[in-house]
């Protein structure tokens, strides 16, 4: 299935697009979060609809909403494609870097992005994104897949300066709002052959930026929510951000990073596309 929710900012409803046509699924009671994907939702969503499917009319296009209604967090994987760990002259590391971007960065896969105030150093990065479905505490690698609702696409946005010029952690640089749009749709696991072999990409102002395939992540999926269910607890609807790969406006020769009226177009295969155009906040 591909859920996704429409509607204004903050009045989302729940929906699916069968075939192109995207169909309101309010009726079915439930917005896609927490107590959702807890209580088996995605199961009962398959019930309701071949039961109700025929009923329903498609409604017209209309803005995308984040797929999943406010998460508990949103966990970003660093370094996560060796050709971006050498082009931000960093060493590959180890085990997986950890940050959190704050789940108010969120936006719609379409929205406007708002550079930030004294931003200079604005930059992105296409990412895949696993969305947890059921609650995970030290999981094997072996069965993390179970634990898996879905995919979807993810903008990863970083004001540079913010993230590495300012001490601290990452998360200053990662958590500006708009900075983490999702979707258009939260794709169930069982719609992808090999997440392993998708390709991403992204454009800026029509120039290939990114391009690149999930083949060439460092850490898996399994062993990213195995590994990080050994620290914390991982809550359905949760985001697990998988890292980008090379391509970003840091790694260019001179630097080079967003300004108002840019143009920035992303997708993976299977997951849709998105496209913000930058604006001053």
């Amino acid at each position: 299935m591909k859920l996704c929710r429409i509607g204004d900012p903050g009045l989302e409803s729940p929906a699916v697009e069968i075939d192109g046509k995207i169909y309101d699924v309010s009726g079915f009671g439930e917005d896609y979060n927490e107590e959702f994907f807890a209580h088996e939702g995605l199961h009962s969503l398959r019930s309701w609809l071949d039961a109700n499917l025929s009923k329903l009319h498609p409604i017209p296009p209309a803005r995308y909403g984040p797929p999943v209604q406010r998460p508990s967090k949103i966990i970003c994987i660093g370094l996560n494609y060796s050709d971006h760990a050498r082009e931000s002259n960093m060493t590959l590391p180890t085990e997986p870097v950890v940050f959190f971007k704050s789940t108010t960065s969120m936006c719609g896969p379409n929205d406007a992005l708002y550079i930030p105030r004294n931003s200079t150093k604005t930059d992105w990065e296409v990412e895949l994104a696993v969305v947890i479905g059921k609650k995970a505490t030290y999981v094997s690698e072996a069965e993390a897949t179970g634990y898996i609702a879905g995919y979807c696409l993810h903008n990863d946005y970083s004001e540079r300066e913010f993230q590495l010029e300012r001490g601290g952690q990452w998360v200053k640089g990662k958590s500006c709002d708009t900075f983490a749009p999702l979707g258009p749709w939260l794709v169930t696991a069982d719609e992808i052959n090999d997440v392993n072999n998708l390709r991403l990409w992204l454009n800026v102002n029509g120039k290939s930026m990114q391009n690149s395939n999930t083949r060439e992540l460092v850490f898996k999926i399994p062993h990213l929510i195995s590994y990080l269910s050994q620290f914390m607890t991982l809550l359905p609807g949760d985001i697990i951000s998988t890292g980008t790969p090379a391509g970003v406006g840091l790694g260019m020769k001179p630097p080079t990073y967003l300004k108002a009226g840019d143009v920035i177009e992303l997708g993976i295969d299977g997951l849709g596309q998105q496209k913000q155009v930058a604006q001053k906040a």
